[in-house]
């Protein structure tokens, strides 16, 4: 790696960790999260012309009235998920790519799906420049799931809705957890789903705010 790309990456390295540890004043990290954090590329993950806000705890906009979340709700979403000794994920908005890298460092096959085309093409060519090659795409309607990969271990749904389709909790493995911002009037409630086998367990974590799915593919 010449002399000037490896500066650059050290100090990426030293962004995410400054970010990680505003992360862990506001919520606990387990220390393989952090570590996720810490070498996670955040800043390629932002619109051109806003790298000066990628190492803030904020949202950004992105194409197609889409968002790039916040790190603290990425952070609050993958603690949830409980990453530990899953294989696979299947994670429903891949939007930026950016929760999907994310996990990538956590579980070994990540299945991403995104409904906007544009969307989908630019994450590729992020996970492309990272030579990361455990993350799989779909371009679909993430509601439909992706049944010839699953049962899945994980599922994280990045988009707010009143309810999960039966047909992603039939992708979903015995003992496995599903979290999603589930719609419950006027708030969004971070709701981890557990499978057993006498049914689903819910347990609603904190209110959050995502963009709403949307039916359908969008080219």
């Amino acid at each position: 790696m010449p002399q000037s790309a490896h500066f650059k990456e050290k100090i990426r390295f030293q962004k995410n960790k400054k970010m990680a540890d505003e992360i862990t004043k506001l919520i606990p990290l387990s220390s393989d999260v952090y570590d996720a954090f810490c070498q996670s590329e955040r800043e390629l993950f932002v619109p051109q012309g806003m790298s000066l806000h990628a190492y803030k705890l904020d949202a950004l906009p992105l194409v197609a009235n889409q968002w790039i979340s916040s790190p603290l709700t990425v952070a609050k979403m993958t603690e949830a998920l409980t990453c530990k000794g899953a294989d696979s994920v299947l994670e429903i908005g891949c939007g930026s790519g950016y929760q999907a890298l994310i996990l990538s460092k956590l579980i070994r096959r990540v299945f991403t799906i995104e409904r906007i085309d544009r969307l989908l093409k630019e994450a590729k060519e992020r996970f492309k420049a990272l030579g990361v090659t455990n993350i799989h795409t779909r371009f679909d309607d993430g509601q439909n799931g992706w049944r010839e990969f699953a049962p899945y271990d994980r599922i994280l749904f990045s988009a707010s809705t009143p309810h999960i389709p039966a047909k992603l909790f039939e992708q979903l493995k015995i003992g496995g957890i599903l979290v999603a911002p589930i719609e419950k009037g006027q708030k969004q409630i971070i709701t981890r789903f557990t499978k057993t086998e006498e049914g689903l367990i819910s347990k609603p974590l904190e209110e959050c705010l995502f963009v709403p799915v949307i039916n359908g593919r969008e080219f």
